[in-house]
Formats: C-alpha cells, sequence, structure tokens
C-alpha cells in the first residue's frame, strides 16, 4: 500500500525539519520526502492503490509515543480494554504506547507480558508496549523476574500506581535494570507521607476540608532515586512531575550527566488546584493538581528542554468510581484523546513550546528513551505518523471518547488543535476527515 501526503509542514526533530514537503509511504516505511518522490516517480500515477491525504496547514510528526497508559486490562476491563485503549490511542494520534503494569494480576513475569503483547498485536490498532513490574504483585517486597520480562521483550520496567518505599529493593531493582540496559519509568510518591491525602496541600484542600499531600510527597521520592541512579548509572525516567523542585532535581542531574529524564501530563501543565471546583472527582489525581507557581515552572521546563516528555497518564475508571467526592473517589483521568488539543492549546499557541518541541516531547524524546529507533520521517524509517490540524477549535466532548473512560476535567473546555489522522506501519488506523 502506497500513502502520498500532501502539503504539511513536516516536523522531524531527527533531522531539525521544520518545512512544508510532501511524503510518499510504501508498505511499512516512509519510501521518500519531496522531490524525491517525484524525480524517482515512486508514487506512481497515484492509482487505486495509493491514499491521497492533503495535509495543507497541519502538522506531520513522527507517529506520537505515549510512555505512560493504565490499559486495565486483563482484569479490570470494565475500566478499559487492550482493543478501546489502543482505538482511543489512535484517535489521539498515538502510534505507540508503554502500558502500566498494575492489572490484575499485575504484569510480573515473563509469561504475562508475552500474553499481553501477543494480544495487543492483534487487538490494538496501534503498537503497545507492554511494562514490567519492579516487584511480585507491585508488593514492594520481593524483586520479579526483570530478566526473564527483560527476554520476553519488555522495554521498560514500572510500579506505576505505587512507589517501591523500600529503598534498598529499589536499589536492587535500578540495578537490574543498569544491567540490562532499560530504564525504569518511576512514580514517585512517599505512601507514608501522603497517607490518606486527596489534593494538593493549599487552601483550596482546608475550604474542602479534604487532607493535603504536600510536594515533598513527590520530591523526597524523586532526590532519593536520582542519587540511587546515579551510584548505578542506571536509566531512570521520572513519571508525571508536578512539582517546581522536581524541574530543579532533574536539571541538576542533567548537569551532572546522568542518565535522568522526566515527563508533565497535560493536567499538570493546564489546570492548578485553584481550578477545582468543589468536590469534583474528575480532578482528583495522583500526584495532585499543584500551585500556579508549580504549573509555570512545568511550562518554563519543558520550554528549557530539562523535561524530555509529554505523557498522558492515561487512567480510566468506571463513573461510579468518579462520582463520589474527593476524599473517597479513584485518582486517575484519561488523556490520550486530549493530549494534543492541551499540548497545542497551553504549549503551542502561547509559544511556550514551537511546534517542532512538541514533536520532539511527543515523540522523538520518548522513542529515544525506549530506544525504539523511531519518531522520525527520515526516508527508510517505520511509517508511523500523525497528522494535527492546529488551527481547528472545539469543544472537547466526552461523550465522543473512544475510551471507555469518561473521567476527565476537561468536558466542555474549548480547545484548538485536532488529529486528522494518524499512520501506523504504513495503514491509516484513524482519520477524521476525507480528502
Amino acid at each position: 500500500m502506497k500513502i502520498l501526503i500532501k502539503d504539511g509542514r513536516v516536523l522531524d526533530p531527527a533531522t531539525n525539519t521544520d518545512e512544508i514537503v510532501d511524503i510518499l509511504t510504501v508498505d511499512d516505511k516512509i519510501a521518500a520526502r519531496g522531490n524525491e518522490i517525484y524525480d524517482k516517480d515512486l508514487a506512481g500515477n497515484l492509482d487505486g492503490d495509493c491514499a491521497v491525504i492533503d495535509a495543507k496547514g497541519c502538522y506531520v510528526m513522527p507517529g506520537l509515543i505515549d510512555l505512560h497508559v493504565h490499559l486495565r486490562d486483563p482484569g479490570l476491563e470494565y475500566k478499559e480494554t487492550i482493543a478501546t485503549g489502543g482505538r482511543a490511542a489512535a484517535r489521539g494520534g498515538f502510534t505507540t504506547i508503554v502500558a502500566m503494569a498494575n492489572t490484575k494480576p499485575v504484569i510480573d513475569t515473563p509469561e504475562k507480558l508475552q500474553a499481553v503483547q501477543e494480544r495487543a498485536s492483534v487487538e490494538s490498532p496501534i503498537n503497545v508496549l507492554q511494562a514490567g513490574s519492579l516487584t511480585i504483585g507491585m508488593e514492594g517486597e520481593e524483586l520479579a523476574d526483570i530478566e526473564g520480562m527483560v527476554e520476553a521483550g519488555a522495554y521498560v520496567l514500572s510500579e506505576d500506581g505505587k512507589t517501591v518505599m523500600n529503598a534498598q529493593l529499589f536499589r536492587e531493582a535500578a540495578a537490574m535494570a543498569a544491567k540490562n540496559g532499560i530504564p525504569i519509568l518511576d512514580h514517585c510518591e512517599d505512601s507514608n507521607m501522603k497517607s490518606n491525602g486527596v489534593m494538593n496541600d493549599c487552601e483550596k484542600a482546608v475550604e474542602l476540608g479534604v487532607k493535603g499531600i504536600s510536594n515533598a510527597v513527590e520530591d523526597v521520592i524523586i532526590a532519593r532515586d536520582i542519587l540511587i541512579a546515579k551510584e548505578l548509572g542506571a536509566p531512570l525516567h521520572i513519571c508525571h512531575c508536578s512539582t517546581a523542585d522536581s524541574v530543579k532535581m532533574i536539571q541538576l542531574a542533567k548537569e551532572e550527566g546522568l542518565a535522568v529524564t522526566g515527563e508533565v501530563c497535560p493536567h499538570h501543565f493546564t489546570l492548578t488546584s485553584d481550578d477545582i471546583p468543589g468536590h469534583d472527582s474528575n480532578y482528583k489525581m495522583a500526584p495532585p493538581l499543584r500551585s500556579s507557581e508549580d504549573v509555570k515552572a512545568l511550562k518554563q521546563g519543558l520550554k528549557d528542554g530539562i523535561m524530555d516528555v509529554i505523557s498522558t497518564d492515561h487512567a480510566p475508571h468506571a463513573a461510579k468510581e468518579k462520582t463520589s467526592d474527593m476524599a473517597s473517589a479513584a485518582f486517575g483521568i484519561v488523556g490520550l484523546e486530549t493530549a494534543v488539543a492541551l499540548t497545542v492549546s497551553e504549549l503551542v499557541e502561547p509559544g511556550i513550546l514551537t511546534p517542532l518541541q512538541m514533536a520532539e516531547k511527543m515523540s522523538y524524546n520518548p522513542s529515544k528513551i525506549l530506544g525504539l529507533g523511531k519518531g522520525s520521517l527520515e526516508t527508510g524509517k517505520t511509517a508511523d505518523i500523525t497528522i494535527i490540524d492546529p488551527c481547528t477549535e472545539y469543544v472537547i466532548d466526552k461523550e465522543t471518547f473512544v475510551s471507555k473512560g469518561r473521567n476527565t476535567p476537561f468536558d466542555g473546555r474549548k480547545v484548538r488543535g485536532k488529529v486528522v489522522a494518524t499512520i501506523c506501519g504504513g495503514e491509516i488506523v484513524f482519520e477524521e476527515r476525507s480528502n
């Protein structure tokens, strides 16, 4: 199959390309860009086997890669499945996602990891990479079979949803990660300090009568794990950073040459705790929404290249789990189908990020962290491509989501930037408009 993408603004961080140029894909590869398409007549006569996408006015980026997704499958399929999560990802512009291990059962053996990846190859329209847990059952007591999961195809390890509170056990996991050359995606919350906290420790928490979660809950674990990673030379990726000090610590780690990277989620660079309207538990997430000063620091960290990645932390829940008050509702929001629009609206439109930086943080850098060799639109690369219309303005409607999850604080929010096509392995897996 051939796909000709015409007149799009090609944004390729790998080659620092930002120009209007055509792209031709043949089967699962990028066959040519620009004049070489026509010089070699690779597009032929554009006969019936060549799909043509008019990308005029659109960003054409390497396929987006989300390092942080909860698919809930196996065991919690009432919240999400591999199939629904994969389709939601395609609609959101993602061609590769990393699924967290906190399913039922926890993905803590090679056999469980392989089972998910084999199912995903059939059930999902996009690539699903399954993370392996650090400890057995995510209980934080005994290391899982890390080497076995790496041999079975694990690209990353993560205890996301929990923190390994035993520092020595985390050190042993980090040593295994270093030995096998794969990163830990690190959820940083001191569970003892967090206790039964619900939201940011601020005046809003007092107003709502709930227990707050201080910035230190996150920051002390980030500091601990960076120091452990430094000692061992282990690759460490800090998930869902929400505090100003998280940016400072990652900056210091980078200045020392450590293999430490960090991500920010759209909800953390868009909302503050002051935006929470009463006991609306769609605003309850872990880590929580922070202060305007924290949000400012996160945005600056993204702008300055300190924060490497934009990930969603897509965490779908059934409606019954998010309809109670803030104190008793589940933590987490969905994000796969809103990430592009929020990034365009909150970062690109105001000039905080350039479109090329957006592509870097949502595709190129995640690919580098995973060691995928993707995140580029160079000739010969896998034909994973996302096409975004940055000018389309619309109102987010959770009832249109493909995901089973409807738990979002962004329902009814006016945004700009819409995914119009997602191409994965040379196949159009989502298309919003006809051409």
